[in-house]
């Protein structure tokens, strides 16, 4: 069950909330907007294309409107094909602009991005088998200001505080890692994730307290790592309860 206490906790920080909006949804999936009755395309709308010419550094693309749009070559990855003419793309229709850069020209450039369609896309495919409190996998990122972004096919954030039990000295070792999270809340409106490999752990060692209780019996010797030293002696992590080494039996 998805600890409701400590997402109001990140909630309330505003800060935080501003930093996830704006690293993980970023600003081209943020304030999508309307067109005018009367023109033929839709802003902020996904359709697919025909590319009909490749240029340096733009691909012409055909989306059914009385001008063609523009994609620029830089949003292909250098792991995918290069665009040919005569291909099919999805693309999101960012812009319309006439000759002097106006809006609202029915006869005007359209500016069209490959990339933020494809953002939007997964995060509609991501909606459909994603929920609140379910164990996802993914690969940190980066490192970004209150946190990490882990890609488990989108970008969602996982918090400095939800790191581990224990804060790491510098939350950037753990980029290019592989870590298993708990979905902690999902705003679809403002299209981000937040997700906990914290809670994981507490849960674990709590089935592990559980089972080691069950075990434990007077008498006994155990192997344990000793996690502390204190004046009066050491506590010895015995493999999910902290047991007490007192000095006078060292």
């Amino acid at each position: 069950m998805v600890n409701r206490n400590l997402i109001r906790s990140l909630e309330a920080d505003q800060d935080l909330a501003a930093e996830i909006e704006a690293a993980v949804a970023g600003a081209e999936l943020a304030g999508l907007s309307t067109i005018e009755a009367e023109m033929s395309v839709d802003v902020n709308k996904i359709v697919e294309g025909r590319i009909v010419r490749i240029d340096d550094e733009m691909a012409l693309v055909d989306v059914g409107y009385k001008s063609e749009g523009t994609i620029p070559i830089s949003e292909w990855d250098e792991g995918e094909p290069p665009p040919e003419a005569g291909q099919l793309v999805k693309v999101l229709i960012e812009d319309v602009e006439d000759s002097q850069g106006m809006t609202e020209d029915p006869h005007g450039m359209v500016s069209l991005s490959k990339r933020k369609a494809e953002k939007i896309i997964a995060w509609q495919e991501m909606m459909k088998t994603v929920h609140e409190g379910q164990v996802v996998t993914g690969t940190v990122t980066r490192k970004i200001k209150g946190g990490l972004l882990v890609d488990i096919g989108v970008n969602v954030f996982l918090p400095a505080s939800q790191v581990d039990i224990r804060r790491p000295a510098d939350i950037g070792d753990y980029i290019g890692r592989t870590v298993q999270c708990e979905v902690l809340k999902i705003d679809e409106a403002r299209r981000n994730i937040v997700v906990s490999r914290r809670s994981l752990i507490e849960k674990q060692r709590e089935e592990d307290r559980e089972q080691l209780l069950s075990e434990l019996e007077v008498g006994q010797i155990r192997k344990g790592q000793v996690k502390n030293i204190a004046e009066f002696g050491a506590f010895v992590d015995l493999g999910g309860i902290d047991g007490l080494l007192h000095i006078t039996d060292m």
